[in-house]
C-alpha cells in the first residue's frame, strides 16, 4: 500500500499490513498517521538573491544591510548575497549564465544587453539613482585647475577619459560635443582610464579631461587640483542613470521573496537617505570602506553632492527612454528600443505599499 501526500510518500510497512488486518481500529490508526503527514507544513529554505553592484557606496546594495534591524525578512524568505563587479557591462554576461540574480545597469549597459545580448526577457524591476534631478548631484567632468581650457571647443583635439567607452558617462560626453559640432576620431580622441586611476591620469595629463562619478569625483585632492567643465545634466539632462534588472523567469519563480527584499530595500533607502540619519550612516559607510568618515561627511546621501534615490524605489521610464533614445542616436543602437516593454514595477509597487509610501 502507498499513501501519497503533498510532499512525500508514506510506504506501507509490514507493520502497516497487519494492522490494517486487524479491521477498523487498523485503518484509523493507519489515517491518522497519514493525516499526520499531511498536516506538516512543507519546509521552504530562504531563496538566495544574489545581486552585483560596481561603486561601493554609491551603489546602495553594496552598504544595504548594515544598519541591524532593517531587513526583516532576510532569513526568513529570502538571503541577500551581493558581489562586486568592476563595471556594470560585465554583470551583463553573468546575468545570462545565471550566475546573478539581479544587476545594478546603466542605461546603456541595459540597452545593450537587450540589442546585442538578445536578453529580451530582463525587465526593470526598481530604481538605483538618477542623475541630474533638480537640486541633486550631476556627474562631473573635470579639467585642471591651471589648464587654458575654459569651454567645450577647447576641447577639440585633446585626449578625453571615461571609465568605459559606451557607458553612461561616454554616452554624455558624446552627446555634449556633438551639441557643440564635434565628433570622436575627428575632432577629439576618447579612451578609457579606471575611475581610480583618473586623478593622477589627469595631474599627468594623459587625458586633458576626466568623467567622474561619486564617490571618486568628491575626493577632496581630485577637486583642489581640478574644476568642472560641465555636467552630465548640461549634456543630456536628468537621467536615469542605473536601474535594478532581473530576468523574468527569475522573477515569476521568486515573486513572494523578491517582494520582501524589495521591501526590505526600501526600508534601508528611507534609512539612509533621511538627513536624521546622517551622521550613523557616514559611520557605516567608514566602517565597510576602512577610510575616515571625513570622506563621506560633506557629501554622502545628501542632496547637492549625491545623486537622487526615489523613496519607493520607482524608476522614472521616462528619462530612462531618452537616455537611451539618445545612446541610438549616437550610433550605439541599431533599432529603437521602447523600455515599457522591459519594465516589471509591480513588485516595487507593491513592496512599497507595505511601507505606506505614497
Amino acid at each position: 500500500m502507498m499513501l501519497a501526500t503533498e510532499n512525500r510518500v508514506v510506504r506501507g510497512s509490514a507493520e502497516t499490513r497487519r494492522r490494517a488486518r486487524r479491521g477498523p481500529r487498523g485503518w484509523a490508526t493507519v489515517v491518522l498517521a497519514a493525516s499526520v503527514c499531511l498536516a506538516q507544513p512543507a519546509r521552504t529554505e530562504p531563496v538566495t538573491i544574489r545581486v552585483g553592484w560596481v561603486s561601493a557606496i554609491s551603489n546602495l546594495v553594496s552598504i544595504l544591510f548594515l544598519k541591524p534591524g532593517i531587513a526583516r525578512h532576510e532569513g526568513r524568505s529570502y538571503t541577500l548575497a551581493a558581489s562586486h563587479s568592476a563595471n556594470a557591462p560585465f554583470m551583463v554576461p553573468a546575468l545570462a549564465i545565471d550566475q546573478l540574480d539581479i544587476a545594478t545597469l546603466t542605461y546603456s549597459a541595459l540597452a545593450l544587453a537587450i540589442e546585442n545580448a538578445r536578453m529580451t526577457d530582463l525587465r526593470v524591476i526598481a530604481d538605483e539613482f538618477q542623475d541630474g534631478v533638480d537640486g541633486f548631484y550631476s556627474n562631473e567632468f573635470f579639467v585642471l585647475k591651471e589648464s587654458p581650457i575654459g569651454r567645450i571647443e577647447d576641447l577639440k583635439s585633446k585626449v578625453l577619459a571615461v571609465n568605459r567607452i559606451d557607458d553612461a558617462l561616454d554616452m554624455a560626453l558624446r552627446a555634449l560635443m556633438r551639441k557643440h559640432g564635434m565628433e570622436e576620431e575627428r575632432d577629439f580622441t576618447v579612451i578609457e582610464i579606471s575611475s581610480p586611476e583618473q586623478k593622477a591620469a589627469l595631474a599627468a595629463r594623459k587625458a586633458a579631461l576626466v568623467g567622474s562619478a561619486p564617490p571618486f569625483s568628491q575626493d577632496p585632492e581630485l577637486r583642489r587640483m581640478a574644476r568642472a567643465l560641465f555636467t552630465q545634466r548640461d549634456a543630456v539632462g536628468s537621467s536615469q542613470m542605473m536601474v535594478w534588472v532581473a530576468r523574468q523567469g527569475f522573477l515569476q519563480k521568486n515573486r513572494a521573496a523578491i517582494v520582501d527584499f524589495l521591501e526590505d530595500a526600501i526600508r534601508a533607502r528611507r534609512y539612509y537617505t533621511d538627513p536624521a540619519h546622517h551622521r550613523e550612516v557616514v559611520a557605516l559607510a567608514a566602517q565597510f570602506t576602512k577610510q575616515s568618515a571625513a570622506a563621506y561627511e560633506s557629501w554622502l546621501f545628501t542632496k547637492s553632492g549625491d545623486y537622487y534615490r526615489d523613496p519607493r524605489a520607482l524608476p522614472d521610464l521616462e528619462a530612462l527612454q531618452r537616455a537611451i533614445d539618445v545612446q541610438r542616436q549616437l550610433g550605439f543602437l541599431r533599432d529603437p528600443i521602447d523600455i515599457r516593454d522591459y519594465a516589471d514595477l509591480a513588485l516595487v509597487k507593491e513592496a512599497a505599499a507595505r511601507l505606506n509610501q505614497p
